[in-house]
Protein backbone atom coordinates (compact mmCIF):
# COMPACT_ATOMS: atom_id res chain seq x y z
CA UNK A 1 0.00 0.00 0.00
CA UNK A 2 1.37 3.05 -0.88
CA UNK A 3 0.54 4.53 2.20
CA UNK A 4 1.00 1.99 4.53
CA UNK A 5 -2.84 1.75 5.18
CA UNK A 6 -3.74 5.63 6.16
CA UNK A 7 -7.26 6.48 6.40
CA UNK A 8 -7.08 6.83 2.17
CA UNK A 9 -5.32 3.49 0.83
CA UNK A 10 -6.26 0.79 -0.52
CA UNK A 11 -8.79 0.04 2.42
CA UNK A 12 -11.49 2.67 0.97
CA UNK A 13 -12.36 0.80 -1.92
CA UNK A 14 -12.91 -2.68 -0.45
CA UNK A 15 -14.67 -0.90 3.20
CA UNK A 16 -12.03 -2.23 5.64
CA UNK A 17 -12.07 -5.65 3.65
CA UNK A 18 -8.59 -6.13 3.94
CA UNK A 19 -8.03 -3.96 6.81
CA UNK A 20 -9.33 -6.45 10.03
CA UNK A 21 -6.99 -8.22 12.48
CA UNK A 22 -7.39 -11.35 13.89
CA UNK A 23 -8.22 -13.21 17.10
CA UNK A 24 -6.53 -16.10 18.47
CA UNK A 25 -3.70 -16.17 15.71
CA UNK A 26 -1.58 -19.29 15.07
CA UNK A 27 1.09 -18.35 13.14
CA UNK A 28 4.44 -19.82 11.39
CA UNK A 29 6.69 -17.88 9.17
CA UNK A 30 9.80 -19.72 6.89
CA UNK A 31 13.08 -18.57 6.66
CA UNK A 32 14.05 -16.63 3.76
CA UNK A 33 15.23 -18.73 1.46
CA UNK A 34 16.92 -17.23 -1.83
CA UNK A 35 14.76 -14.34 -1.15
CA UNK A 36 11.45 -16.23 -0.88
CA UNK A 37 9.54 -15.87 1.92
CA UNK A 38 6.38 -17.50 3.53
CA UNK A 39 3.71 -17.09 6.35
CA UNK A 40 0.92 -18.79 7.08
CA UNK A 41 -1.66 -17.86 9.56
CA UNK A 42 -4.96 -19.51 10.93
CA UNK A 43 -7.84 -17.28 13.16
CA UNK A 44 -10.62 -19.31 15.15
CA UNK A 45 -12.50 -16.37 15.51
CA UNK A 46 -12.86 -16.39 19.16
CA UNK A 47 -16.43 -17.61 19.17
CA UNK A 48 -16.95 -20.30 21.73
CA UNK A 49 -17.82 -23.55 20.73
CA UNK A 50 -17.80 -23.09 16.80
CA UNK A 51 -14.33 -23.28 15.07
CA UNK A 52 -16.88 -21.91 11.88
CA UNK A 53 -17.80 -18.35 13.06
CA UNK A 54 -15.65 -15.66 11.60
CA UNK A 55 -12.77 -17.64 11.19
CA UNK A 56 -10.01 -16.43 8.83
CA UNK A 57 -7.59 -18.20 7.28
CA UNK A 58 -4.58 -16.62 5.10
CA UNK A 59 -1.15 -17.63 3.46
CA UNK A 60 1.61 -14.51 2.28
CA UNK A 61 4.69 -15.23 0.02
CA UNK A 62 7.24 -12.82 -0.69
CA UNK A 63 10.59 -12.54 -3.23
CA UNK A 64 12.63 -9.89 -2.74
CA UNK A 65 16.22 -8.87 -4.60
CA UNK A 66 17.39 -5.67 -4.86
CA UNK A 67 15.02 -3.07 -5.60
CA UNK A 68 12.22 -5.52 -6.07
CA UNK A 69 9.94 -6.89 -3.64
CA UNK A 70 6.84 -9.18 -5.61
CA UNK A 71 4.19 -10.00 -2.85
CA UNK A 72 0.71 -12.42 -3.24
CA UNK A 73 -1.60 -12.37 -0.05
CA UNK A 74 -4.84 -14.65 -0.03
CA UNK A 75 -7.18 -14.86 2.90
CA UNK A 76 -10.49 -16.25 3.97
CA UNK A 77 -12.96 -15.13 5.86
CA UNK A 78 -16.41 -16.55 7.11
CA UNK A 79 -19.65 -15.94 8.51
CA UNK A 80 -21.58 -17.47 11.40
CA UNK A 81 -22.32 -20.80 8.94
CA UNK A 82 -18.99 -20.65 7.41
CA UNK A 83 -19.42 -19.43 4.19
CA UNK A 84 -18.94 -16.20 1.98
CA UNK A 85 -21.63 -14.03 2.00
CA UNK A 86 -20.80 -10.94 2.08
CA UNK A 87 -17.87 -9.15 0.17
CA UNK A 88 -17.04 -6.82 2.66
CA UNK A 89 -17.37 -9.15 5.58
CA UNK A 90 -17.13 -12.68 4.69
CA UNK A 91 -15.26 -13.16 1.43
CA UNK A 92 -11.91 -14.73 -0.19
CA UNK A 93 -9.19 -11.55 -0.53
CA UNK A 94 -6.61 -12.67 -3.31
CA UNK A 95 -3.71 -9.66 -3.53
CA UNK A 96 -0.79 -9.64 -5.77
CA UNK A 97 1.79 -6.66 -6.32
CA UNK A 98 4.96 -5.34 -5.64
CA UNK A 99 7.32 -2.29 -4.83
CA UNK A 100 10.25 -0.95 -7.19
CA UNK A 101 12.66 1.05 -5.11
CA UNK A 102 15.30 3.38 -7.31
CA UNK A 103 17.69 6.04 -5.11
CA UNK A 104 14.90 8.06 -3.16
CA UNK A 105 11.92 6.81 -5.31
CA UNK A 106 9.93 3.81 -4.22
CA UNK A 107 6.94 2.90 -6.63
CA UNK A 108 4.31 0.72 -6.31
CA UNK A 109 1.45 -1.36 -8.22
CA UNK A 110 -1.11 -3.86 -7.19
CA UNK A 111 -4.22 -5.76 -8.01
CA UNK A 112 -6.96 -7.29 -5.13
CA UNK A 113 -10.00 -9.33 -6.18
CA UNK A 114 -12.58 -10.32 -3.95
CA UNK A 115 -14.92 -12.52 -4.00
CA UNK A 116 -18.24 -13.80 -1.72
CA UNK A 117 -19.73 -16.63 -4.21
CA UNK A 118 -22.87 -17.50 -1.08
CA UNK A 119 -23.89 -14.11 -1.29
CA UNK A 120 -27.99 -14.35 -1.21
CA UNK A 121 -29.39 -11.47 -3.03
CA UNK A 122 -28.78 -11.60 -7.11
CA UNK A 123 -28.45 -7.77 -7.35
CA UNK A 124 -25.60 -7.59 -4.66
CA UNK A 125 -22.21 -7.70 -5.86
CA UNK A 126 -20.05 -10.63 -4.83
CA UNK A 127 -17.05 -9.94 -6.77
CA UNK A 128 -14.85 -6.88 -6.22
CA UNK A 129 -11.81 -5.95 -8.74
CA UNK A 130 -9.30 -3.65 -7.47
CA UNK A 131 -6.13 -2.05 -8.67
CA UNK A 132 -3.94 0.76 -7.39
CA UNK A 133 -0.45 2.66 -8.37
CA UNK A 134 1.38 5.16 -6.17
CA UNK A 135 4.68 6.19 -5.31
CA UNK A 136 6.77 7.28 -2.08
CA UNK A 137 9.33 10.34 -2.79
CA UNK A 138 12.07 10.40 0.39
CA UNK A 139 12.43 14.43 -0.02
CA UNK A 140 14.98 14.25 3.21
CA UNK A 141 15.44 11.57 6.05
CA UNK A 142 12.66 13.33 8.01
CA UNK A 143 10.08 14.06 5.08
CA UNK A 144 8.57 11.97 2.45
CA UNK A 145 6.08 12.71 -0.22
CA UNK A 146 2.79 10.40 -1.17
CA UNK A 147 0.73 10.41 -4.23
CA UNK A 148 -1.44 7.66 -4.98
CA UNK A 149 -4.35 6.11 -7.39
CA UNK A 150 -7.10 3.45 -6.76
CA UNK A 151 -9.89 1.96 -8.75
CA UNK A 152 -12.72 -0.49 -7.87
CA UNK A 153 -15.27 -2.25 -10.24
CA UNK A 154 -17.87 -4.58 -8.89
CA UNK A 155 -20.50 -6.73 -10.57
CA UNK A 156 -23.94 -6.84 -10.65
CA UNK A 157 -24.09 -3.06 -11.73
CA UNK A 158 -23.04 -2.28 -8.42
CA UNK A 159 -20.66 0.70 -10.06
CA UNK A 160 -17.35 1.58 -9.96
CA UNK A 161 -14.96 4.13 -7.93
CA UNK A 162 -11.75 5.96 -8.62
CA UNK A 163 -9.66 7.56 -5.44
CA UNK A 164 -7.10 9.96 -6.12
CA UNK A 165 -4.45 11.05 -3.22
CA UNK A 166 -1.90 13.01 -1.71
CA UNK A 167 0.05 12.90 1.48
CA UNK A 168 3.10 13.72 3.01
CA UNK A 169 4.79 11.83 6.22
CA UNK A 170 7.40 13.53 8.60
CA UNK A 171 9.13 11.53 11.13
CA UNK A 172 9.73 13.33 14.33
CA UNK A 173 12.07 10.76 15.68
CA UNK A 174 12.57 7.39 15.28
CA UNK A 175 8.80 6.68 16.82
CA UNK A 176 6.71 9.42 16.38
CA UNK A 177 5.18 10.15 12.28
CA UNK A 178 3.03 13.11 11.83
CA UNK A 179 0.76 12.50 8.91
CA UNK A 180 -1.43 14.29 6.45
CA UNK A 181 -3.47 13.71 3.54
CA UNK A 182 -6.09 14.73 1.01
CA UNK A 183 -7.90 13.13 -1.60
CA UNK A 184 -11.39 12.80 -4.04
CA UNK A 185 -13.41 9.95 -3.99
CA UNK A 186 -15.08 9.93 -7.99
CA UNK A 187 -17.82 6.89 -7.20
CA UNK A 188 -20.05 5.94 -10.23
CA UNK A 189 -23.14 4.09 -11.17
CA UNK A 190 -24.56 2.62 -7.50
CA UNK A 191 -21.19 2.94 -5.58
CA UNK A 192 -20.83 4.77 -2.28
CA UNK A 193 -17.37 4.47 -1.52
CA UNK A 194 -16.34 7.12 1.26
CA UNK A 195 -12.77 8.80 1.08
CA UNK A 196 -12.58 8.50 4.78
CA UNK A 197 -15.68 6.76 7.31
CA UNK A 198 -19.07 8.34 5.91
CA UNK A 199 -20.27 7.63 3.04
CA UNK A 200 -21.80 9.98 0.14
CA UNK A 201 -24.87 8.76 -1.61
CA UNK A 202 -24.68 6.27 -4.25
CA UNK A 203 -22.72 8.13 -7.45
CA UNK A 204 -21.78 10.71 -6.06
CA UNK A 205 -17.99 12.19 -5.21
CA UNK A 206 -16.59 13.00 -1.93
CA UNK A 207 -13.90 15.30 -1.11
CA UNK A 208 -11.46 14.53 2.40
CA UNK A 209 -8.34 15.09 4.32
CA UNK A 210 -6.45 14.11 7.75
CA UNK A 211 -3.66 14.79 9.92
CA UNK A 212 -2.42 12.73 12.18
CA UNK A 213 0.43 11.53 14.82
CA UNK A 214 1.45 8.04 15.49
CA UNK A 215 3.76 6.97 17.88
CA UNK A 216 5.55 3.50 18.52
CA UNK A 217 6.08 2.26 22.22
Amino acid sequence: DPTGQQFMSTQNLVKGRNWPGANNVIEYQTPTWGGFNATVQTSLGEQAGSTKNGRSDGISLVYTTGGLELRAIYDVIRDANGRYTDVYTASKDLIVGGTFTVDQLKMFAGYENVSAPDTASPSAPDKINHYWIGANYVLTPAWTLIGAAFHAKLNHDAGSASLFMVGANYNLSKRTLLYAAVGTMRNKGNADFGTEFDSPLPGHAQNGGYAGISHSF
